[in-house]
């Protein structure tokens, strides 16, 4: 049965773990999460094994970046579960810090980026939320000193706000984006997709169909308004609501006009009963 790996909550236990970690100069990744993990989570931890002798995955549900409208209070919490699933991948050790470990009180500094974190995506709707995860992020990189920290894709907004952090402020740490590991039916995994009902995990694929359809005809040459106007039509018409549906440059995430533009990206947002679902493909 693999060991369990160590389990520490302070910062003093944690500057200790490394200490041990970083015997003969070993490699470390970390894994930032918020728990709640799914094979999604997995695949990252995987890929950090595979790049580093040593791997830190962080479980820490963080306020800052939810606003008082949002499912802090009710976001998945799945500890028990959580530590099997690190156990058997041999992780080396889970860092889970509470809110007062991590914002003790007179906590008074934040990261403010621009760039990528203002591309007028996710910012748009949730003006609040980088400067949570860049201001989370800044300080468990800060607190674990990883060589090298794995992020998904799917959140490819906050991929983008987070390596441009780390090459801004010379953290010295190197951000790899991991691939979006989906359902069978092409649903992006995501520990948001406990609230779906019944009927809405039905329709919940589209937003991956729409971005398919969407991709094949830019590919194929189509007018970009057109293409992506089909998408979006095929989003609201499986019930959701749309935030976003829109094709940008994959690297810059600035606007493009022409499929001449460069490396595309299409990204969406929608909500559909309570929940809401992020997701995007290259093209």
């Amino acid at each position: 049965m693999p060991r369990s790996p160590m389990i520490v909550r302070t910062v003093p236990a944690l500057r200790r773990a490394l200490e041990g970690l970083r015997v003969r100069k070993a490699a470390i990744a970390l894994v930032p999460t918020m728990g709640a993990l799914h094979d999604g989570h997995v695949s990252l931890v995987r890929l950090a094994k595979r790049r580093a002798a040593k791997v830190i995955v962080s479980i820490f549900v963080n306020p800052a970046q939810f606003a008082p409208t949002e499912d802090f209070g009710s976001y998945p919490r799945t500890w028990k579960a959580d530590v099997a699933k690190l156990t058997a991948e041999k992780v080396d050790l889970i860092w889970n810090p509470d809110v007062k470990t991590m914002y003790p009180d007179g906590f008074a500094t934040r990261i403010l980026t621009e760039g990528p974190a203002t591309a007028g995506l996710e910012d748009r709707f949730r003006p609040h939320f980088f400067g949570g995860v860049t201001t989370v992020v800044g300080k468990l990189f800060t607190q674990c000193r990883p060589d090298l920290a794995i992020f998904g894709e799917k959140d490819f907004q906050q991929l983008q706000v987070v390596t441009r952090m780390a090459v801004d402020l010379d953290l010295g740490v190197k951000v790899i984006g991991s691939r979006t590991i989906c359902e069978a039916d092409g649903l992006a995994m995501s520990s948001r997709n406990v609230y779906l009902s019944q009927d809405e995990r039905r329709m919940a694929p589209t937003l991956y169909k729409a971005m398919k359809e969407s991709a094949g005809r830019l590919r194929a040459g189509d007018d970009l308004d057109a293409a992506m106007g089909a998408g979006a039509e095929m989003v609201v018409g499986a019930g959701f609501t749309l935030d976003y549906f829109e094709v940008r440059h994959a690297e810059t995430l600035a606007p493009i006009a022409s499929v001449k533009d460069g490396p595309m990206r299409i990204l969406v947002a929608a909500k559909i009963g309570n929940t809401r679902l992020i997701d995007n493909i290259g093209v």
